[in-house]
């Protein structure tokens, strides 16, 4: 019997190797897929490979007559034999290594669901270590170097987003969001330390007319600050509020926090305010909520110029893969990631290892 492994793009275009090498009479033992090519597990190619075989001895015609000879002599009966048992010791063997690979990246997948990341993200992940394992023939993946090149992969997958703050390369920073996500927090957050550390001159414009208590906030914060507050109840009024803080190096803009699932309310926010060149815009966001409503906010927003994410509620959830998901799904970075209640401490300006290293947060290496 010949056994031999066939490597290619597609089952159409091994079956043909097969054909023309063993003939039609070959017969495929396994295949699975695996990626090949690459440099450091990236950048890898899908391939199929296929194990096939052929008995190679030519088959006898059976004799009618009863002192008829055995169809094949021992020696190769027990050649054939021999063959057999080694292709069944391959297979076992086989079986196997998918069977450790599974388990050896159990737990490292038990954290990605904890964290809720996208299991098309998760499935990306998985490939890129099982191609590094098969490169460095390794027997088992120990849990630290899975999360070694999992930090690798995903730095590979982050290292072209827009991640860090403000930067004051515009005058005008417009936060919106859903209500309940601690948008005015945020703001006074952002606002106390451009005036506390960045010593930026600074000022308000609020159009959350519908609810007083988020006026009454947002001004409270601004006497604390010593920063001037304007409130916009139309285009015109922000228009005129805008010209009024035109010597000021920051003006942060507070919109009305709404069901933003229901596009009318986005619709208005045109209606009051000016998105311009002037103007970076921020979406507030949740980590305490569920993934696909999140991704429901951001199409609804997807007729403004939002540049950038700002995360609330770390401190309230243990879930951290919307900072990666939202990433890599959708063409947005990062600004803040929010902690606390407590102004201005609890907002940190993230980095792609601080977004990274949250994933692993409180788990043991093993």
């Amino acid at each position: 019997m010949k056994v031999k492994k066939y490597i290619a793009s597609s089952m159409p275009e091994a079956m043909g190797k097969i054909r023309a090498e063993l003939g039609e009479d070959a017969v495929i033992l396994v295949s699975k897929n695996i990626s090949t090519g690459g440099f450091l597990g990236l950048f890898s190619k899908k391939k199929i490979e296929v194990i096939a075989a052929i008995d190679e001895q030519p088959k006898k015609k059976l004799k009618t007559k009863s002192h008829a000879a055995h169809s094949l002599p021992i020696r190769e009966n027990q050649t054939l034999l021999s063959e057999m048992q080694e292709l069944k010791k391959q297979l076992k063997q086989m079986k196997q290594q998918t069977n450790n690979e599974s388990e050896s990246l159990f737990e490292i997948n038990q954290i990605f669901k904890k964290h809720d990341i996208r299991q098309s993200l998760i499935e990306r992940i998985n490939e890129n270590l099982m191609e590094r394992y098969e490169q460095q023939q390794l027997r088992t993946i120990p849990y630290d170097i899975q999360k070694q090149w999992t930090s690798d992969y995903l730095l590979h997958v982050l290292k072209d987003k827009k991640i860090g703050g403000f930067q004051y390369e515009k005058r005008m920073l417009n936060i919106v969001g859903p209500t309940g996500v601690g948008k005015t927090t945020t703001i006074a957050k952002i606002a106390a330390k451009a005036v506390l550390q960045d010593n930026k001159k600074v000022a308000f414009i609020t159009t959350d007319t519908y609810r007083i208590a988020a006026i009454e906030q947002l001004k409270t914060y601004a006497e604390l600050l010593n920063i001037p507050v304007e409130v916009a109840y139309n285009l015109q009024d922000f228009n005129e509020a805008n010209e009024k803080f035109q010597n000021y190096e920051l003006v942060i803009v507070d919109t009305a926090g709404r069901n933003f699932l229901d596009k009318k309310y986005v619709e208005q926010l045109n209606k009051i305010v000016n998105f311009n060149e002037e103007m970076e815009t921020y979406l507030v966001l949740s980590l305490t909520s569920k993934y696909e409503d999140m991704r429901k906010i951001i199409r609804q927003f997807n007729q403004f110029p939002i540049e950038k994410v700002i995360f609330t509620k770390k401190d309230e959830t243990s879930s951290y893969g919307a900072m990666v998901n939202v990433m890599d799904e959708f063409s947005l970075g990062l600004a803040y990631v929010t902690d606390g209640q407590n102004v201005p401490e609890d907002i940190v300006i993230p980095s792609i290892d601080y977004i990274v290293e949250s994933l692993f947060e409180g788990v043991n290496d093993v």
